[in-house]
């Protein structure tokens, strides 16, 4: 009888020990599938967000892209349409290129204007010197567009048109859309009602405090300090088309 029952005890001890690996196998299985659907949708689940670039090992006169270093700003790059004085698309596609240093003392400017509830809109910045020659040859008038043999501070990266935006994107008031060539866009100008008065000395005052100066017929226009000495460029982005 002993001889049956040894081996009937070896074949119960050895199906319990497949039972339980198939059963640990099983269970591993479900502990996996559960890590699959609670890990998954989570990190599917989180935002990414845009990475912003840094300064870090830029030189000063390094072209940028101040998009990809401020996602504060808004852009209505006129040049880039037909809705310009030239009636005319001089700009490829639109893009706000500035030299480094500009980029950093727009980006303080609109610190101070984020502060107050507003940003900083642009309607023009680096202009590159063959698209100047474009501007001359359909508007050859030196009050109204810059000789392109001498060029601007726009084409040297340094000079950007812009307005103030509310945090909606509504325009503030200045009293002339851009580039309105009369006497009601001059700063010295002060038969104007209060808020335009105002709105123009909130943009004038805070760019001033960056480092930039104006232009007296043109409320739009400022030019940084620092980039008045730099060359003439003709450095021209490419179009994400």
């Amino acid at each position: 009888m002993t001889k049956y029952i040894m081996p009937f005890l070896g074949l119960v001890a050895l199906l319990a020990c497949r039972g339980k690996q198939e059963g640990e196998k099983s269970i591993e299985k479900e502990i996996v599938e559960v890590k699959k659907e609670t890990t998954l949708p989570i990190m599917d689940s989180i935002p990414q967000e845009p990475k912003l670039k840094t300064f870090q090992g830029l030189a000063d006169t390094t072209f940028v892209r101040l998009a990809d270093f401020s996602d504060d700003f808004a852009y209505d790059l006129r040049y880039a349409t037909e809705n310009n004085f030239l009636k005319a698309k001089v700009y490829d596609c639109a893009e706000c290129y500035t030299r480094v240093k500009t980029a950093k003392a727009l980006i303080a400017a609109n610190k101070d204007f984020l502060k107050r509830g507003v940003k900083i809109k642009f309607f023009d910045c680096y202009r590159p010197n063959s698209v100047q020659y474009k501007m001359w040859e359909i508007v050859p008038n030196p009050q109204y567009v810059a000789n392109p043999d001498k060029g601007s501070i726009h084409n040297k990266g340094g000079a950007v048109d812009i307005t103030l935006v509310d945090m909606d994107g509504n325009e503030l008031d200045m009293g002339t859309d851009f580039d309105y060539f009369g006497k009601r866009a001059y700063h010295d100008n002060t038969d104007l009602p209060k808020e335009i008065l105002e709105n123009r000395k909130l943009l004038k005052e805070t760019m001033e405090s960056h480092g930039f100066w104006s232009i007296r017929t043109e409320w739009w226009h400022y030019n940084l300090s620092a980039a008045s000495n730099d060359k003439v460029a003709n450095f021209k982005w490419k179009c994400n088309d």
